[in-house]
C-alpha cells in the first residue's frame, strides 16, 4: 500500500531534533511520497537538503506562500522562484495563494503576487498549490480571471463549503484533505462523501493541523494514516482503496 501525503513541510525546524527518524517512521507505515510546498527563500536550502537525503520519496515545489508576501521583498522572492523554476525540475508552484487572517493590508500586492505565480505554473506546465485561509472571494476572483485549460491543482487543506468545494473543482482543483477531516467541528466530513473519490488528496500539512488523536501536537507524515482511516469511514470503503485512489489522483497531478 503506497500512501501520499501532498503536502508536508519537512525542512520545518518543528523537526530538527528528529527528522530522519520522523521521515522513515512514515515511510515505515507505507508514506513513502512526500510533496514538499516552499514557504520563501529562506527554506530553499533546507527543502534540497531534503532531496538529498531522501531522493526516492521527496519531492519539491517552489513558490511564495501567501503571508511571507511582504511590501518591501515580494517581487524578489518571485525573481527567486522564477530563477529556481528555469533552473532544474520541480513538481509544483506552490504553496502561493491569499491569507487574509493574518493581515489583511496585504491584499493587493497578495492577489499580484498570486496571479504571477499562476501564470509561472502555467509557463512550466506545472499544477498550482492554493493556500485559502479566510480568503475563498478573493481566491476565487483570481482563479476566474486565470481560468484556462492548463490551470490545475490542489486546493491544499480545504476547508470550505461543499458549495465552495464545487468552485474549487471548477477550476481543475483537487481538493486537499487533511487532519481537520478528523475534527469534531471539522464540518467537510458532513459532506465530503458527496464529492467523487476522483477529486481527493490525502495532505497532512505536518508540523501543522494534526489529526484527531493527536490535535494540538506537533504533525508527522505517518498521521496520515488516521486521514486515511476517516476518509474510509466517509465514504465506506477500504484503507487500501483510499490509499489507492488518492495516490493515483496524486499521480494525475503532480506527473509521478
Amino acid at each position: 500500500m503506497i500512501i501520499t501525503d501532498t503536502h508536508t513541510h519537512l525542512y520545518s525546524e518543528a523537526f530538527d531534533d528528529d527528522r530522519s527518524e520522523m521521515i522513515n517512521r512514515a515511510i515505515g507505515q507505507g508514506v513513502s511520497r512526500f510533496f514538499i510546498p516552499a514557504i520563501d527563500s529562506e527554506y530553499t536550502e533546507a527543502m534540497l537538503q531534503l532531496e538529498k537525503d531522501f531522493p526516492e520519496n521527496i519531492f519539491l515545489m517552489t513558490g511564495l506562500h501567501p503571508t511571507h508576501v511582504k511590501p518591501e521583498s515580494w517581487e524578489e522572492e518571485l525573481k527567486h522562484v522564477e530563477e529556481l523554476l528555469g533552473q532544474r525540475k520541480f513538481y509544483a508552484v506552490g504553496e502561493t495563494g491569499i491569507d487574509l487572517y493574518w493581515d489583511k493590508s496585504t491584499l493587493e500586492i497578495q492577489k499580484k503576487a498570486f496571479k504571477r505565480q499562476i501564470q509561472l505554473a502555467k509557463q512550466y506546465s506545472l499544477p498550482i498549490v492554493i493556500h485559502c485561509r479566510e480568503a475563498f472571494d478573493a481566491i476565487f476572483e483570481v482563479l476566474e480571471e486565470e481560468k484556462s485549460d492548463d490551470l490545475f491543482g490542489v486546493f491544499h487543506c480545504f476547508t470550505g463549503t461543499l458549495e465552495q468545494a464545487h468552485q474549487a473543482l471548477s477550476y481543475n482543483m483537487k481538493l486537499g484533505i487533511g487532519g481537520v477531516a478528523t475534527f469534531k467541528n471539522g464540518k467537510i466530513d458532513k459532506f465530503l462523501n458527496e464529492i467523487d473519490l476522483k477529486h481527493i488528496v490525502l495532505e497532512t500539512d505536518a508540523p501543522y493541523l494534526a489529526p484527531t488523536p493527536f490535535r494540538g501536537k506537533r504533525n508527522e507524515s505517518v498521521y496520515i494514516i488516521k486521514v486515511l482511516e476517516k476518509l474510509a469511514d466517509i465514504y465506506n470503503r477500504s484503507v487500501e482503496e483510499i490509499a489507492e485512489i488518492t495516490t493515483k489522483n496524486s499521480k494525475d497531478v503532480f506527473g509521478i
